[in-house]
């Protein structure tokens, strides 16, 4: 599918922007002066490898870490600056679709989607179960309502857990890891749905996500993170062109190239080093 088809793209001010932000946690800073932005209507995958800060940016464009430096914007409004009730106001117009799916297994496929409009809306029962039903069928899962958990596959999990996220019609997703564990038809059906349904709801969507192919196929723009700073941004067809040796690296799982293996010295772990008395 191409992924401008069907898009609507504003040029107004972005949903969610990064303004030369760093981001860490006590001395460890784990991304530098990075600048990014998602407009509405936009699936923007936001890659790197393990540990390289994907899930941190996440954590900042939800108001759960504060920027070192910098500024992110959601909606227009600072997160730096505002208070809690706006904060969560904020969070109201967000979804998000967990790396684990975070799904409730007490509960079956139906009330694991209707969860979020009964804690935050005061829609009638008919109302919530006309809501849920659509939404399930917009994963192809209408028919599922009835099951447990337990009575169900992880791919069809992954799809619950997005019937959930997009059920009150968010205008920011974010999807942490949302191809992790499934078998090669279900990511694709996966990639599938996240592109058809920010066609349809007009909304902004950030994929987090190390898988190239599913993610290049469905994506409007890539950042590339790495190595505690952004490392390339452009259409998918820019950075399959790059010639940089840390993209390449990256695209191609290559073994040999700038990515470290090892994870970084810290001043944190010299001085835990120090109080273990270890010369190494």
């Amino acid at each position: 599918m191409n992924a401008n088809e069907g898009s609507v793209i504003e040029t107004d001010r972005p949903i969610l922007e990064f303004d030369r932000v760093s981001l860490g946690y006590g001395d460890f800073v784990v991304l530098r002066d990075l600048t990014m932005n998602v407009q509405a209507g936009e699936v923007v995958a936001l890659m790197g490898g393990s540990g390289s800060g994907k899930t941190t940016l996440m954590r900042a464009a939800t108001g759960q870490l504060l920027a070192i430096s910098g500024e992110v914007t959601a909606f227009g409004q600072p997160l730096s600056q505002v208070d809690r009730q706006a904060l969560q106001d904020l969070r109201q117009r967000m979804g998000v679709l967990f790396q684990h799916g975070a799904l409730f297994t007490d509960l079956d496929v139906f009330e694991n989607v209707a969860f979020p409009l009964r804690e935050h809306t005061k829609l009638s029962e008919a109302e919530i179960t006309e809501k849920v039903l659509d939404n399930l069928e917009a994963v192809g899962l209408r028919a599922a309502a009835h099951l447990r958990l337990s009575e169900i596959s992880g791919g069809m999990s992954r799809r619950v857990a997005l019937a959930r996220a997009i059920v009150r019609e968010p205008e920011l997703v974010f999807y942490d890891e949302p191809f992790a564990g499934l078998d090669p038809i279900s990511m694709g059906v996966a990639a599938r749905l996240i592109r058809k349904l920010s066609d349809r709801l007009g909304c902004a969507s950030v994929v987090i996500t190390h898988d190239v192919p599913e993610s290049f196929e469905i994506a409007d723009k890539v950042y590339l993170v790495g190595q505690g700073e952004l490392k390339a941004s452009g259409t998918p067809a820019n950075l399959r062109q790059s010639t940089d040796p840390y993209v390449r690296q990256f695209l191609e799982g290559a073994p040999d190239g700038p990515v470290a293996f090892d994870y970084p010295v810290t001043p944190a772990f010299e001085q835990w080093r120090r109080q273990k008395g270890s010369g190494r």
